[in-house]
């Protein structure tokens, strides 16, 4: 049996994974009754199935860990809700937040997490996972780029100029030093846990921070968005 943070981290995978596939079957309702490319609306239905193997490759890595107790789930994060005037506007906040940042900074940060990691299935499941997070990555900014050009075209820059510091926040409170753990954090971990695909949380801040300046920056910027 590996140790409780071993468990408890890949626990907290299986609610994770689970959860993108249901915001991303979600989003992609909202994409079809928006009428966006077919192309699009394939790619977003490609993800939930991945999510969905992702979130049972976890649950397997629990079990082999010694896990039992069910992932914890919020059935209220199960789903999106519209805040916007525009169907289209709505589409654009969770393309950006969910995948554009979140999906983006996932690849390095699963790629970090798989570089010591020999458990057999822990390896397997994140060999499948950031191989699938690159797509995931790819389908947000193809998203962006197709709400660049339709109805709402002429307030992507306006919406996201102010929505989009509100959503570095989040991304810092979630993985920066904005969050207590990751602040406090003085790195330790054993090599063991380390094999079973786990890094220190302030492993995270520092990736967050690579993703800004190599990743986030000039992708925003080759579409003239500012962070």
């Amino acid at each position: 049996m590996s140790s409780l943070r071993v468990r408890e981290e890949w626990r907290a995978r299986i609610a994770a994974e689970y959860t993108s596939a249901a915001i991303t079957q979600h989003l992609v309702l909202w994409m079809i009754q928006a009428g966006a490319p077919p192309d699009l609306i394939a790619a977003g239905l490609a993800i939930v199935t991945d999510e969905l193997a992702h979130s049972q490759l976890s649950h397997g890595v629990y079990t082999a860990a010694g896990g039992t107790e069910p992932p914890a789930l919020d059935r209220a994060g199960l789903e999106l809700h519209r805040t916007s005037h525009s169907l289209e506007l709505d589409i654009l906040r969770v393309a950006v937040r969910v995948f554009c940042l979140g999906e983006t900074v996932a690849v390095p940060l699963f790629r970090h997490l798989r570089e010591p990691c020999t458990q057999p299935l822990a390896r397997a499941a994140l060999d499948r996972i950031l191989r699938d997070e690159v797509r995931h990555r790819d389908f947000g900014w193809d998203l962006l780029d197709w709400l660049l050009t339709s109805v709402i075209a002429d307030e992507v820059l306006a919406v996201l100029a102010a929505s989009l510091p509100g959503m570095f926040r989040e991304l810092e409170y979630t993985y920066g030093t904005g969050n207590e753990v990751v602040a406090t954090d003085d790195g330790a971990m054993t090599d063991e846990e380390r094999t079973w695909g786990l890094a220190p949380p302030r492993d995270y801040a520092e990736i967050l921070k690579k993703t800004i300046a190599k990743e986030y920056r000039p992708r925003f910027a080759a579409r003239a968005i500012t962070i």
